[in-house]
């Protein structure tokens, strides 16, 4: 059983090569001679595509003679067209006879990379096939790269989240355009993390971003902080000082939980905005401020506006643009995705030999509701590296039930099965830390299955 397990983990690690040959004695050479390569033989048009379909080699050498057509051409372009209209992108090496030049140029034609002329030289024919493989990866890594760079969450976002990839998107076209930006999300979403993502990718990047938590500061302090103070102005100003305004000229100021400032310093705020101007506490002076203001709450800011709590005006002031931020509950793998990631931080940090979860550990994540979000995660995270006796963090570390979630009824069965398989795909992934092979163990199907449905969706590793 540690042999055959052993076997297929090597296999794992070799460069695919499918051989579309029919004679039996150059099936057994060309073998023997790729021993550096998963080799798979086809025999005919149709194992050939069977194979391909359920294999997906990086490379295939394609014999043009195939039966039934073995003296002649078709059946084997046939092939070809039909191997690439599979994955255009797969390496096809045609092998022909030696007078067959015309029908390797129709080859080209088609699609195929390369072409070789029998009899067979096995050293030849290897770098040909060696080069192709250089070629694929190259052009694969270079796919990868730029789908990563268009699809990629904002620096400090780990996300596999379809709705969380939406609205960072969302925060890269909105950062260029100087408009003020209302961020609405539970406690523990990463407000912050995005309001500077919106500074960092801003015309204003190189300048400062101010932050200010306004129901951590007692009100009879926030407009000091906000606005400054002039010496003498109040028992303790012994200087002058400059408020989170100022300080944040020609840069960003976010206002975390604006739903908690008070109605006084609310009418004060928004003449700021209207007139950018400020004047500090004890003075007279107007000091123009140029900002750009992003703001944040976990509030309902519509439902204080009618209970007389929240000035309706200012509220269309500092809500150019809303931009809602779904929680950690409602983005499908995610928690197990980031509970790997901060795994690898804290471990390292703490200087803990803690490798992974359990299966009961990953379970405990994936059905928590997680009403802190990521900051809740992060926290129970770090105290389980510390709990855990073991190299695996158990459900116990975690101090979390294991529990399963309500699946609300769907609108259509078609629409149903494919949220459905996103969902578990991103979940057997995140579960899996991205391991291809573990993961499609884990959902009971092949690679070149889960990879075909990770095209089909667009899901990323």
């Amino acid at each position: 059983m540690l042999a055959e397990t052993s076997a297929e983990a090597s296999a794992e690690t070799k460069p695919r090569l499918l051989v579309v040959e029919d004679d039996p004695g150059l099936q057994r050479q060309l073998r023997w001679c790729f021993d550096k390569y998963d080799v798979h033989i086809a025999g005919d048009r149709e194992a050939a595509l069977q194979e391909f379909r359920t294999w997906e080699p990086q490379v295939v050498t394609l014999d043009l003679g195939l039966p039934p057509d073995a003296d002649g051409s078709d059946e084997g372009l046939k092939t070809l067209s039909e191997i690439l209209a599979l994955e255009p992108n797969a390496k096809v090496i045609v092998v022909t006879g030696n007078e067959d030049r015309q029908n390797a140029l129709r080859a080209i034609g088609l699609g195929a990379y390369d072409f070789y002329q029998k009899p067979i030289n096995p050293d030849i024919l290897s770098l040909i096939i060696d080069r192709a493989l250089h070629v694929f990866q190259l052009e694969e890594e270079n796919r990868a790269l730029h789908h990563f760079d268009r699809s990629m969450a904002l620096e400090g976002f780990v996300t596999g989240s379809a709705d969380m990839l939406r609205t960072c998107k969302t925060i890269e076209k909105v950062a260029p355009a100087d408009v003020s930006v209302l961020l609405l999300g539970e406690s523990g979403t990463g407000k912050e993390v995005l309001a500077r993502a919106l500074h960092r990718l801003s015309p204003r990047g190189g300048h400062r971003f101010v932050a200010i938590n306004c129901a951590a500061i007692p009100e009879n302090l926030l407009e000091s902080e906000l606005f400054g103070h002039e010496k003498g102005a109040f028992t303790g100003a012994v200087k002058q000082t400059h408020g989170k305004i100022e300080q944040a000229n020609q840069g960003t100021l976010f206002l975390d939980e604006i739903g908690d400032i008070p109605l006084t310093l609310q009418v004060k705020l928004l003449r700021f905005l209207q007139e950018r101007v400020v004047e500090r506490v004890g003075g007279r002076q107007e000091i123009p401020v140029d900002i750009r203001l992003v703001c944040a709450t976990h509030q309902d800011l519509e439902e204080l506006i009618a209970q007389g709590r929240f000035r309706e005006d200012l509220y269309y002031r500092i809500s150019e643009l809303v931009v809602r931020i779904p929680p950690l509950r409602e983005r499908d793998g995610d928690a197990a995705l980031l509970a790997h990631t901060f795994l690898a931080t804290f471990a390292k940090s703490l200087g803990k030999s803690v490798k992974g979860f359990t299966p009961d550990g990953l379970n405990a994540i994936s059905s928590y509701e997680w009403p802190g979000n990521v900051r809740e995660l992060e926290n129970r995270i770090k105290r389980a590296i510390i709990m855990a006796e073991g190299n695996r963090i158990t459900a116990a570390n975690l101090d979390l039930p294991v529990g399963s979630g309500v699946v609300p009824m769907p609108i259509s069965l078609k629409r149903a099965r494919r949220e459905a398989e996103i969902r578990e795909i991103n979940r057997a992934l995140a579960q899996c830390d991205g391991n291809i092979s573990a993961a499609a163990k884990l959902l009971g199907i092949s690679r070149p299955t889960l990879y075909d449905l990770m095209r089909q969706h667009g899901a990323k590793r």
